[in-house]
């Protein structure tokens, strides 16, 4: 094996490591903010989400509309959904392998949130919830293994907030959001030989970031009300050392030449900051219409920081060029009594098709095809009972 080969299979395996951080979010699937957590708002597909304002849940969708709930209120939430995604490999695949099978399926998720108005104009209020995240476990066997193969990245917040009547029409409020990230990941390494298998890599580790939510909330009238929710972006640092496994000798004496399996490697990401509008509107006594439209910044989701701890590898800022997201929902719910309430409601995120086309060097050879419309679409109904 003449130098230059040597000095090739050296760098592959330092960019191993990279693609390893990378993996997930390199398929366009690695993350993700949901608008539902488990309050009443799925069922109504999240339309009115910053303006409904009828529960403890709006902590977090709309901090300011606590001050229209009286008393103290505790509210506890679950959901389960479930996610069918599978990828679809071109001709320019270079590895053999299949689609990878659905890498989602199910997704439960718990909340709660309680509220407490100090007074008529002053409210307060607490909530734990996780609304970013995804899991995706892929077939062994899949064509893009060598790019990612188990993934997770979750978020997980507690939110303290307080929000503030200005006028009788006017509140606004805000809350801090301590989130706990947790990042795991496995990737499998290409060992040339074939008759050794796949080797495994793996990375893990944890993080605490702080953002802000700030609403505000218009009242026009008695039954007409529009809200704004913005949250900040949070920033997460995750830091191990890479757990390599099953590697072969040629692979295994190049990741100790260049210090890898001691170094610690470093990965910034940043939670998408996001802004939504919405409104609330009573037609009449019985019925009440509700929409809203809001934006994501996965663009900025996209930049990834990537170093590692010794100095004789090389450390990079990668752009993934993600695109953002919009969501627009509009819903409708009628009060059959005082008591009982039904409600539906179509929500849409566009997210467009993804397509990939990675190529990083002869271990893990190209990777290329599209994920089928990623967009969501939520068609709900719902009846609630008031006790």
């Amino acid at each position: 094996m003449d130098k230059h080969h040597i000095r090739q299979l050296e760098l592959v395996a330092i960019i191993i490591v990279f693609i390893a951080t990378l993996s997930p979010l390199t398929v366009q699937a690695g993350g993700l903010t949901l608008y539902e957590v488990g309050t009443p708002d799925v069922g109504y597909a999240s339309a009115g989400y910053a303006a409904r304002a009828d529960d403890p849940g709006t902590v977090l969708t709309n901090p300011a509309g606590m001050t229209r709930l009286k008393g103290k209120q505790l509210l506890l939430g679950t959901q389960i959904l479930y996610g069918d995604v599978k990828f679809s490999p071109s001709q320019e695949t270079t590895v053999a392998g299949g689609n990878g099978g659905n890498a989602l399926g199910l997704l439960p998720a718990l909340s709660t949130f309680g509220t407490y108005a100090v007074n008529k104009d002053l409210s307060v209020g607490i909530g734990m919830f996780s609304n970013f995240g995804l899991g995706l476990w892929y077939d062994s066997d899949w064509a893009g293994r060598y790019y990612a193969d188990d993934a997770v990245l979750i978020g997980i917040s507690i939110m303290p907030a307080i929000a503030y009547r200005i006028t009788e029409r006017l509140s606004v409020g805000v809350g801090l959001n301590i989130m706990y990230g947790y990042h795991k990941n496995t990737v499998a390494i290409n060992n040339i030989d074939p008759g050794m298998g796949d080797g495994r890599l793996k990375l893990k580790d944890g993080d605490i970031g702080i953002g802000a939510n700030v609403g505000i909330l218009y009242e026009l009238s008695k039954g007409t009300r529009f809200g704004v929710t913005y949250s900040s972006p949070v920033k997460l640092d995750f830091s191990d050392t890479p757990e390599f496994s099953g590697t072969g000798p040629g692979i295994t004496t190049i990741l100790n030449n260049r210090g890898l399996y001691a170094s610690t490697l470093d990965l910034g990401i940043t939670v998408p900051q996001s802004v939504m509008a919405s409104f609330y509107t009573e037609l009449n006594d019985q019925w009440a219409l509700l929409g809203n439209f809001g934006w994501q910044d996965w663009s900025e989701f996209g930049k990834i920081d990537v170093s590692l701890s010794s100095t004789a590898n090389p450390a990079l800022t990668t752009n993934l060029k993600y695109k953002d997201t919009w969501h627009g929902a509009l819903g409708a719910q009628c009060d059959l009594r005082k008591d009982i309430q039904l409600g539906f409601a179509y929500e849409y995120v566009y997210s467009g098709s993804p397509r990939i086309n990675a190529s990083r060097g002869p271990l893990s050879g190209t990777l290329a095809g599209e994920y089928p419309d990623m967009s969501i679409q939520f068609f709900t109904a719902n009846v609630t009972r008031k006790f």
